[in-house]
């Protein structure tokens, strides 16, 4: 998983400018805001404003820059050098204040109660023991902090094309969603959730609201399908909730 992810940090396909150049960083962020409007509703950036904020999973740091820009106090941890290094060169362009660490999020290097915010964006499939990561983003929230965490879901018009492509037209028809998830969406071992499996992942969390929402990518596959169904069979699954205080 890591080999994969060093190879090519996620959103680096949208861009075919020289990485790391202010040029590059630009088309990254308008592609990712064209295909993922929805994100500014969940991240709720504004709101991070003087906050102890932390990313697990940076990327490139589109996420992450907006929090910054607006005022977090922010930490971005990744699994992989390259990304690192690219977020810090963002932040050295843009002139701006934020510490990005190379970690990995089943052990993340923090105490109890570090942030006041914590926010993960399609990342935590990825990692082999999903339900460890998560505990581990909640254990270094603070009591009455914040946790937003998107994950993929196995029902979707993404993994249904997946399984027609992987499994129904590669004579396998017996082959389960989540093997071919496992073997064919990006990094291998990947995982896609359902609703009651999120809820018993953030199970530690109050006030636990669990959002499936469509994308561009359904769209793309499934076309006035994935309209007709709205976020009934959509690829992100998002989990808001707040540690609890007592």
């Amino acid at each position: 998983m890591r080999d994969f992810w060093e190879e090519e940090p996620c959103g680096s396909e949208h861009a075919g400018a020289p990485e790391g150049s202010p040029e590059f960083f630009a088309e990254v962020e308008r592609t990712r805001n064209e295909l993922d409007p929805y994100i500014t509703r969940f991240a709720n950036f504004e709101g991070a404003k003087e906050k102890r904020f932390l990313e697990i999973g940076v990327g490139l740091g589109t996420d992450f820059i907006r929090f910054v820009r607006a005022g977090a106090i922010a930490t971005g941890v990744d699994l992989t050098e390259h990304a690192v290094q690219l977020v810090r060169r963002r932040l050295e362009l843009e002139g701006l204040q934020g510490e990005v660490v190379v970690a990995d999020a089943e052990t993340l290097p923090f105490e109890d109660g570090s942030f006041d915010r914590i926010y993960s964006w399609g990342v935590l499939h990825h990692t082999p023991d999903t339900g460890r990561a998560v505990r581990e983003a909640i254990r270094v929230t603070k009591p009455g902090g914040q946790v937003c965490v998107m994950l993929y879901a196995r029902h979707s018009w993404v993994a249904y094309g997946m399984w027609v492509r992987h499994a129904l037209l590669a004579g396998k028809p017996f082959r389960s969603l989540a093997a071919v998830l496992s073997a064919h969406m990006e990094s291998e071992g990947s995982k896609g959730y359902t609703k009651r499996e999120m809820r018993e992942l953030f199970s530690g969390l109050e006030r636990l609201r669990i959002d499936k929402v469509r994308t561009s990518y359904d769209d793309q596959i499934a076309g006035p399908l994935a309209r007709m169904t709205g976020n009934l069979l959509g690829w992100n699954l998002v989990a808001r909730g707040q540690k609890p205080v007592g």
